[in-house]
């Protein structure tokens, strides 16, 4: 096996461990060897992420894992990312993302952020606490393909079908898929207030998203 090989080994398994160092100290060796940033990505980190996708919708793993694991990842998102960048390689999609208004949980929604970056997304967050205005303000700004809406409430979730209402009398409706999710959130809820999906997980958020977008991982 040469080095890069042991190299993606080595950035798969500790991404699937949560082993955050190391995933950033492979990562700077892969470059140093030349290997392609995207290389980096598709061949050693978002097997890595798929895998823990799968482990957690199968029940073997749970939050804390995943969230170790998107740590992992996003040390390495850090060094990629501009260098990617630099590349001209466009972003599959770009997705804002944000925690709607008199809600300020933000775990579900920053690992959905690294899984959506890990899988070539651009994403804009918009943090927590996000007003109607400041989500179509941002659709219309990045040219958005997805929204993605986090309410984890039972008191903030009517705020998904207000935002939903003000991106389309915003005259944004036809150009964005818009997703949300969040504990009390279901799929008969995204049907009621209209929205494109409901993502349970951020491995299932990264699905979805390709399939409403239309878009395909490189090979």
């Amino acid at each position: 096996m040469s080095r890069q090989e042991e190299i993606l080994d080595g950035l798969y398994n500790n991404t699937l461990d949560g082993e955050d160092e190391p995933v950033v100290e492979l990562t700077n060796e892969a470059l140093e060897l030349g290997m392609a940033p995207l290389d980096i990505l598709f061949e050693g980190l978002i097997p890595a992420l798929e895998e823990v996708g799968r482990l957690f919708e199968e029940g073997e793993y749970f939050v804390p894992e995943m969230l170790v694991a998107a740590n992992a990842m996003g040390g390495a998102m850090g060094i990629l990312k501009p260098l990617i960048a630099e590349t001209g390689a466009k972003p599959v999609g770009i997705f804002v993302m944000g925690t709607v208004k008199g809600d300020i949980h933000d775990i579900g929604k920053n690992l959905c952020n690294v899984m959506l970056e890990g899988a070539g997304f651009e994403v804009i967050d918009l943090g927590v606490n996000v007003a109607p205005e400041v989500f179509v303000d941002a659709i219309r700004e990045h040219n958005a393909h997805a929204v993605g809406m986090s309410a984890f409430l039972t008191t903030t979730m009517p705020m998904c079908k207000v935002n939903i209402d003000a991106i389309t009398e915003a005259g944004l409706r036809d150009q964005v898929k818009i997703l949300i999710g969040g504990a009390p959130v279901t799929q008969e809820y995204a049907d009621e207030v209209g929205a494109d999906g409901f993502a349970p997980d951020a491995s299932s958020t990264v699905r979805l998203t390709k399939r409403l977008i239309g878009v395909e991982q490189p090979a």
